[in-house]
């Protein structure tokens, strides 16, 4: 027996499971504190207890978030309902506390190591030394400063999207407010770590040298990750479960990357780096899990804006202090194709509806290509006109035009929509499922160029030292 749809309290079933699962990891979470403090372990734990807590959390709260006037209606489906909105606050709410309950285990073995109590119970200490108290300079506080700038990053950028689903703020007012939210990673990149150069490719070494030294364009650069990397999933939206499942392939990608540099038979210098990373990959992929269980198809809630800022944000924090921003710009090759593709309706070449979602054929049950009207009295521009007629020759867009050749209507630029105009209406779930696994084949092949394919052009990859 399991809850209905619209239920709002957790089945017997549910109950058990998700109190079996935190009970387990609990238990695992206590353990860790045997030995050295084993973080992987803990953060993996903390990841089922964020499943939990996310999964019981929207099922409870769905309708407090209605009655607060937070909830939109499914326009892709038959018997149109309110359902809540906004979900992804819960997300970003319980992901932050489990990293700031996170914090001790990463650092548990420096603070044994760096107290005169803690871990050093049976060692003697001579009266003159009684004063100095803590061993601070053993403490690594530059990976401290690291983990708390990434919190103050993404709590801020958390705000940014809770205002944007409550006051519906206009696209050109926050498109570059990530910019600011990434300013501690920034500052904390600058002391921390402060490389501003990149490898030159081996034909051109002879013109530029072996390194290029980018110096505060390569800030630019990273401003511009972070800019992009929210904005980019929230534009590749409007079907149910697509922005949570194009952020898990996302999450999944980075996090098997940074497997790739842990599994290495010998020690890795980038090992801290890559550990840093899934410290903040693995809670983040519990409490998307359990959003997805709500948000696909049929969805039974509405992420909101505020999960896809959050979520790009999260990939931003792990990418830039894990020092490798490359490698997501890579992962994001669908969003960037997206947003190059959306940019003449984005910046009003081409008139932009408020919404570019797929439409329903109410008729068929099929999503079909949303478009946009023109009449006889606004048409294009003739090299707008001559280039949409251009993309119509190619297969991207669909043109309709009249007797008289002018143009009654154009699909809009969205991913989405490209789909539907190459594969014909689809189902809603079959739409979602067939862009998932573009996502996992183009990332899995963005790996590929970053650790194998780079090697033709590049001495070496860092994670295959042993090529050099």
């Amino acid at each position: 027996m399991t809850a209905s749809p619209n239920s709002t309290s957790l089945s017997r079933p549910e109950t058990i499971s998700l109190f079996s699962l935190t009970v387990a990891c609990l238990t695992v979470l206590a353990n860790t504190f045997q030995g050295d403090g084993a973080p992987l372990v803990a953060s993996l734990a903390l990841s089922g207890v964020a499943f939990s807590a996310t999964f019981a959390l929207i099922r409870w709260l769905g309708p407090t978030f209605i009655k607060s006037g937070l909830k939109g209606v499914d326009m892709s489906k038959h018997h149109k309902r309110e359902i809540p909105e906004c979900m992804g606050a819960i997300c970003a709410v319980v992901y932050l506390l489990v990293i700031i309950v996170f914090i001790p285990f990463p650092f548990y073995k420096d603070i044994v190591a760096a107290t005169s109590g803690g871990g050093n119970r049976d060692v003697i200490l001579q009266m003159e030394h009684v004063q100095q108290g803590r061993l601070l300079h053993r403490f690594p506080h530059g990976k401290l400063a690291s983990y708390l700038s990434a919190i103050i990053s993404l709590q801020s950028i958390a705000i940014l999207g809770i205002g944007d689903d409550l006051f519906d703020i206009r696209w050109r007012h926050k498109f570059f407010i990530p910019a600011f939210a990434s300013i501690p990673l920034l500052v904390v990149y600058f002391v921390d770590f402060g490389v501003t150069s990149i490898v030159i490719p081996i034909p051109l070494q002879p013109y530029f040298g072996e390194l290029f030294n980018l110096g505060s364009l390569y800030y630019v650069y990273m401003a511009g990750v972070a800019i992009f990397s929210p904005n980019s999933i929230n534009i590749l939206a409007g079907i149910n479960g697509i922005e949570v499942t194009q952020s898990i392939i996302i999450a999944m990608l980075l996090a098997l990357n940074d497997c790739l540099y842990l599994l290495t038979p010998y020690p890795h210098p980038a090992t801290d780096s890559h550990l840093f990373s899934l410290y903040f990959l693995l809670p983040f992929l519990g409490v998307s899990f359990a959003l997805l269980w709500y948000n696909w198809y049929p969805a039974r809630v509405f992420v909101g804006d505020t999960y896809c800022y959050f979520a790009g944000m999260v990939f931003v924090v792990v990418s830039i202090l894990g020092h490798f921003s490359k490698t997501l710009v890579l992962l994001l090759i669908p969003q960037i194709f997206n947003f190059v593709y959306s940019a003449p309706q984005l910046f009003g070449l081409v008139p932009c509806p408020r919404h570019r979602l797929p439409r329903f054929n109410a008729r068929t049950g099929l999503l079909e290509p949303s478009v946009t009207p023109w009449t006889p009295e606004r048409q294009p521009k003739k090299p707008i006109a001559w280039a949409l007629k251009l993309l119509h020759q190619f297969k991207l867009l669909r043109v309709t035009l009249d007797e008289e050749g002018k143009f009654t209507e154009t699909s809009n630029f969205t991913i989405l929509n490209l789909w539907l105009v190459w594969r014909g209406p689809l189902r809603e779930e079959r739409l979602a499922l067939e862009i998932t696994t573009m996502q996992m084949v183009v990332g899995l092949f963005g790996l590929f160029v970053r650790h194998r394919l780079a090697l033709l052009i590049f001495n070496s990859d860092n994670w295959g030292i042993m090529n050099t």
